[in-house]
């Protein structure tokens, strides 16, 4: 017998084992291990599929029928990090009926040829990838596809007429895409339609399509941000199963249609940040299932209807920022499942009925900024379940319900700028979960409780132009968590009590306009957070304490109109003041070298015994003291002039010379602080170097300054600036946790967002704000489009260090936000701030950055628009933050966060971190809290895949917090609640 060569021998096993392989999975098998090749697979998420198997239904993903052969029926392989192509193979499972890629990396286009063979496929979901290109038409051919979803990708140009021809089509959800043209006439032909989702696509402005009418199947209509203008039609009304209508975030105008008050199912109602006018329509009242609806932010006028509150199931109702008249009507006191009542910002006049609260369990309260008056009704608490009330600028008047005393869920109460009276209930200075205590403003008597001390959770208390009276109790010394404390104008006596010197976390102290007396306190050294101390007007006496000039950062010192006497304590010169006044006291001695100029003669008036180099600034009488002025004057001048001629020499003239400018301009840097910074300003004076010049824009020069302490910092010298003349910049590492010092200069106008804005892509991109290279765009222009075609890699500056490339996309991404073009898409400083620090404490997200591109909820997001807030003042514009909102961290998730929450989540399961900035502020919940809550509920969701409805259409189980919710369908990207 003639034996192979042993490398033919080698051959021929090989090929064996492979045929055994191969001929041990089955022909499904091999289409799905055909599609996973054409994937990216990093997580190595697929590892369970072997082709030694001989089927697939074990493997992860695949659900396979309980036939004989087994089916392949359904594939879900979303949030699994896979990257690539729509894997078309797929298509070529004859029984496969659902299929899930949501929350990866798909890209590329989708194409008829893609798609055409998936027939029996029900069930689409490609959400939350990067497809882009055209719709196919290929869809409406499908002959059971029921449920299609291509939520928050980029597919763009117009609906294709294809779509209004689906055979069986019930839910079709175009979500945050880049759609254009209008929303076509023709999808009212879809008639076994259940959910139509359109919203957040830039869309041409057209009207809502009358013919939308005819869907007499649907039951939730959400198209939110889409660009609509014109009216309302009045078809709507003719869809007898609709659950949920979403039109909010739109342009359109004319008033509201009564023939929505035929939805005799619809549950909520959203219309809000829209141009209706005319009146609220009556009979919302009779709608039967009723629970929410949210008409904020139009030109509504008139009365409320009388029936507006005789909706047996409503828990929500947001009126605010419109121009309504009259009174509340009655019935509000009959409503039995009332939670969040906002009403502020209109023009309502009378008094609140006194019922209120009574039958309703309460959660929120706001009617600020009205005319209201009367009295607070007595069982605004009774129920026991209130957490906010806002009654700012209103003309409420008498005394404070004791019940507010005994209403231990309050976290924010605001009371301000009304005309209440006598003393405040003694239960309600320590109740302990108000982080927010504003009664400024008003006519309370009487002193403050010590029981403050139980008020564990308090950070601002605000009592300022009342007439409190007694001393401070020095329980208040309990307060770990006080933020700011303002008690000016009032009638506070006696000392300052030494446990005041404990707060850590105080950060503004205002008690001028009293009549406090005794010395000032010592042993403040745990006050490194200060940033203000005013009490001005007092009867203070004593020496000023030299611990005030170790505060890092304080930077508003006024301590005029005492008794204060001793000299003024040169550790003063430490500090970074904007704000410093010592006028009107006993003060003697010389005034410290640093304060000894003109531009600070304003801070020592009114101090018989102070004299310094200031002229004019103490009493001089007669020509002798004129002359002795004069001639030391002369004989200082001899002096350095001798000194000068004698030290230096001409080799050593153009050094000092370069000296003397830099120690001028050291000067004036002085003369121009804003706040104490962990650094010297003359360490970047002397940097500041054409060597050391890294990029230079339109606004100035960016350098790159080495510190002593081991740091590198960006500083950016803007040209021709009289008022900050460096503007500050740490490096990426600690960007976030120092970027308040540099910015919190009351900028408040948008232009000066967008300027920052700018500011951050310079720095990140190391590029010009203009130039040639952009061709006829910008740098903002120039960013988003190479991040959207090439990534982030290719405009991050290459000298940056790579390995903290997350947190230099997030950065990127918070600049882009800044650089908006629209102004009020740009958020507040105060806002920028935050998210930039929150940066700095996030966890490593579950899946790596997706190639740094912005997420399709960016694309326009009115959450960042300011709202009125009367503490800022009138007619400031301000951001929502987490000052104003719920902050305890222990409490259970109450309806309102969890349907933030909920909200959210249905739009994006994946929010960006300035997105889950957002909703910590929201909500009143932490980021880490909000993180957390978003990673369970996709863990959740995780474990039953095939069940991301719940069977009653009308609620959904919170598995984070088993509280019941209403359900809403649609995916609402960003929602604006008004909170305050």
């Amino acid at each position: 017998m003639r034996l192979l060569p042993p490398v033919t021998v080698v051959l021929v096993v090989v090929c064996f084992h492979g045929l055994q392989l191969a001929c041990s999975l089955n022909q499904q098998g091999l289409y799905l291990l055909e599609a996973r090749r054409g994937l990216v697979d990093p997580s190595d998420a697929l590892s369970s599929w072997d082709a030694r198997d001989a089927t697939p239904c074990a493997w992860k993903g695949v659900t396979c029928s309980s036939a004989d052969p087994p089916a392949v029926t359904a594939v879900n392989l979303s949030d699994l990090n896979l990257q690539g192509p729509f894997p078309s193979s797929l298509c070529r499972l004859p029984s496969l009926t659902f299929l899930s890629l949501s929350l990866n990396y798909i890209n590329s286009s989708l194409t008829d040829a893609d798609i055409a063979g998936c027939t029996a496929l029900s069930h689409l979901d490609l959400s939350q990838n990067y497809l882009v290109g055209p719709l196919p038409d290929a869809l409406a051919a499908l002959p059971r596809l029921t449920h299609f979803d291509i939520t928050a990708n980029n597919f763009s140009g117009a609906i294709p007429p294809s779509f209004g021809h689906f055979p069986r089509i019930e839910t079709l959800t175009l979500v945050s895409n880049l759609l254009s043209s209008t929303i076509p006439s023709f999808l009212g032909n879809l008639t076994t339609l259940r959910e139509l989702n359109l919203g957040y696509n830039p869309f041409d402005a057209g009207p809502i399509p009358a013919s939308l009418g005819n869907l007499s199947s649907l039951t939730n209509l959400f198209l939110a941000g889409c660009n609509l203008v014109r009216e309302i039609p009045p078809s709507l009304g003719r869809l007898s199963r609709l659950t949920n209508l979403d039109l909010s975030t739109n342009n359109l105008h004319g008033s509201i249609p009564q023939s929505i008050t035929q939805l005799s199912s619809v549950v909520q109602i959203e219309l809000y940040h829209n141009l209706l006018s005319g009146r609220v329509p009556s009979g919302l009242g009779e709608l039967p299932n009723l629970r929410r609806f949210d008409f904020s932010l139009n030109r509504l006028e008139g009365s409320l209807p009388d029936d507006i509150f005789d909706a047996p199931l409503l828990e929500s109702l947001h009126l605010y920022s419109n121009q309504l008249t009259g009174g509340i009507p009655a019935g509000v006191a009959r409503s039995k499942n009332l939670v969040d009542l906002r009403l502020f910002m209109n023009q309502l006049n009378g008094s609140v009925p006194a019922d209120l609260g009574k039958n309703s369990p309460l959660v929120v309260l706001d009617l600020s900024e009205n005319l209201l008056s009367g009295e607070i009704p007595p069982s605004i608490c009774e129920r026991g379940a209130l957490q906010q009330l806002l009654l700012i600028e209103n003309s409420f008047s008498g005394s404070l319900p004791n019940g507010l005393g005994r209403c231990r869920t309050l976290i924010r109460v605001r009371l301000s700028r009304n005309n209440l009276s006598g003393p405040v209930p003694s239960g309600l200075w320590g109740l302990p979960h108000v982080s927010l205590l504003e009664l400024n403003s008003n006519a309370f008597s009487g002193g403050i409780s010590p029981v403050i001390s139980s008020a564990a959770n308090l950070s601002k208390l605000l009592i300022d132009d009342n007439q409190f009276s007694g001393s401070i109790p020095s329980e208040m010394g309990a307060l770990s968590k006080l933020y700011e404390f303002s008690a000016a104008n009032n009638r506070l006596t006696g000392p300052l009590p030494a446990s005041l010197g404990n707060l850590a976390e105080l950060g503004q102290l205002s008690l001028h306009g009293n009549s406090l007396s005794g010395e000032l306190l010592h042993g403040i050294q745990s006050w490194k957070k200060l940033s203000e101390l005013n009490l001005a007007n007092n009867g203070f006496a004593g020496g000023i304490p030299p611990e005030l000039g170790s505060l890092p950062v304080l930077n508003y010192l006024d301590l005029s109109g005492n008794s204060l006497t001793g000299e003024i304590p040169v550790q003063l010169q430490n500090l970074k003041l904007n704000q410093f006044n010592l006028s009107n006291n006993e003060l003697s001695g010389a005034i410290p070298p640093m304060f000894a100029r003109e531009a600070y003669r304003s801070s020592f008036l009114g101090n018989p015994g102070l004299c310094g180099d200031i002229p004019g600034l103490c009493p001089v009488s007669g020509g002798s003291a004129r002359g002795g002025h004069g001639f030391a004057w002369l004989l200082r001048s001899i002096f350095m002039l001798a000194g000068f001629v004698f030290i230096i020499g001409m080799a050593w003239f153009y050094w000092r010379y370069k000296q003397y400018k830099k120690a001028i301009d050291k000067s004036k840097w002085t003369l121009r602080s804003f706040h104490k910074l962990g650094f010297s300003e003359y360490e970047i004076l002397d940097s500041l170097e054409e060597d050391s010049v890294i990029g230079s824009g339109a606004s100035g020069k960016v350098y790159k300054v080495a510190l002593s302490n081991g740091e590198t910092v960006a500083v950016k010298k803007l040209w021709g600036t009289s008022e900050k003349d460096v503007l500050k910049l740490y490096s990426l590492n600690d960007f976030q946790r120092n970027a308040e010092y540099a910015y919190t200069l009351r900028v408040n106008e948008k232009s000066d967002i967008y300027s920052f804005g700018v500011v951050i892509l310079e720095l990140v991109t190391g590029k010009l704000p203009i130039d040639p290279d952009y061709g006829e765009k910008d740098l903002v222009k120039w960013v988003s489009v190479v991040m959207e075609q090439k990534g982030v890699e290719h405009v991050i500056d290459p000298k940056l260090d790579i390995s903290h490339k997350k947190e230099i996309s997030k950065v990127l991404d918070i600049g882009l936000l800044c650089a908006s073009s629209l102004p009020i898409n740009r958020p507040s400083m105060r806002r920028v701030v935050k998210m930039l620090r929150e940066v700095s404490m996030q966890n490593k997200p579950k899946t790596p950055n997706k190639d740094g591109k912005l997420s399709p909820y960016y694309y326009e997001d009115p959450s960042n628009q300011g709202t009125m807030d009367p503490a800022e003042g009138n007619g400031e514009k301000r951001a929502l933050d987490g000052e104003d909102l719920v902050s305890n961290k222990k409490l259970r998730k109450n309806r309102f966060q969890v349907r933030v929450l909920q909200d959210a989540f249905y739009g994006a399961q994946h929010p960006s971190a300035a997105r889950k900035a957002e909703l910590a502020d929201q909500t009143g919940l932490t980021f880490e809290q909000v993180q957390a809550w978003f990673a369970n509920r996709r863990a959740y969701d995780s474990c039953r895949p095939s069940q991301r409805e719940p069977s009653d259409e009308n609620s959904i189980d919170d598995p984070m917090e088993g509280v019941i919710v209403l359900f809403l369908r649609a995916p609402r990207m960003v929602r604006r609640d008004g909170c305050r």
